[in-house]
This record gives structure tokens, C-alpha cells and sequence, in this order.
């Protein structure tokens, strides 16, 4: 993390935990704010990454396609899905600066499932977040890809990772 200031340290790890706050809340408008207006978000599984295969458990490649994954989970999802609550968890790895106040942070996270039916949690996924931040007065993602470790998930994903 050399070169990196801890003015956007903090910023970028307050953008986190409020990526996380968000998601395990359920707060998809909270989510969406996490991006920048041209902000992408892609969840794709480590072997496809390292293959370059562009197939991806989610693929929202532009901020029109953010918007609509919000819509998909509050509207279209809502009764179509199994809920479950999740749990983020992740550690700050690395932060290299680009240009311009952006940065390319990688972070590991875990994260964790209860089924409303069952009450029993497990893992659902575990990986590292590849990053593309812009810091300049607050932390935003320009490009946030959850790299998930397996490429096969122990249920279907309704929630972004």
C-alpha cells in the first residue's frame, strides 16, 4: 500500500463497510450508492476469471444494468426467490494508486447464509473483491468483480456478493 495516503485508506474502507451495510440489510438503494454513475459490477467464479471466459454468475457491465439489478431483487425477485439473510465479511488486502484519485484495491471476503426457512447458516462464497475505486471527498466503485473461489455455489445467488 505504498503511496497510498491514509485519507483514502479510510475512505475506501468506509465505502466498504457501507457496500456490506447495504447488502446484509438488504438496501439495494444503499448498494446502488456505492457506484459511481458509470459504475460496474461483476460476480464471476475464480476458474472463469483465470480463463478469461466472460460468463458470470452477474454481469451488470454499466450503471443502467446496477439499476436494474436493484429492480430484479426488489420487485421481480421478491416473490420468486428463496430469501435468506447474508453476512460480508472482508479484509483489506492491497491498494495500488492508478491516476486521477483512483485506485485498485483487492480485498478477501466470506460470506455467510441463513434460509428464513431453516435458520441454519453456511457459507455461500468465499473469494476476493478486485476493485476499481474513485476517491475524491468519499470513496465510490468505478468496477467492483467478486472473483469467488468455487464455481459451484451451495444455492442460486439472489443477492449481489
Amino acid at each position: 500500500m505504498n503511496g497510498v495516503g491514509d485519507h483514502a485508506i479510510w475512505h475506501i474502507e468506509l465505502l466498504n463497510r457501507s457496500y456490506m451495510r447495504a447488502l446484509d440489510r438488504k438496501d439495494m438503494q444503499g448498494w446502488l450508492a456505492t457506484f459511481t454513475s458509470n459504475g460496474s459490477y461483476i460476480c464471476i467464479s475464480e476458474e472463469n476469471e483465470r480463463r478469461g471466459f466472460p460468463i458470470a454468475y452477474m454481469l451488470d457491465d454499466c450503471y443502467a444494468r446496477l439499476q436494474d439489478r436493484v429492480i430484479q431483487v426488489l420487485d421481480i425477485q421478491d416473490d420468486a426467490i428463496e430469501h435468506y439473510q447474508p453476512r460480508h465479511f472482508s479484509q483489506l488486502i492491497d491498494i495500488e494508486p492508478l491516476r486521477g484519485g483512483h485506485y485498485r484495491v483487492e480485498s478477501n471476503f466470506s460470506v455467510t447464509y441463513t434460509p428464513a426457512d431453516t435458520g441454519r447458516s453456511a457459507l455461500l462464497a468465499t473469494g476476493q473483491y478486485i476493485d476499481e475505486v474513485a476517491v475524491n471527498g468519499t470513496a465510490k466503485f468505478v468496477q467492483r468483480k467478486a472473483v469467488v473461489d468455487t464455481n459451484v455455489l451451495p444455492r442460486y445467488i439472489a443477492y449481489p456478493i
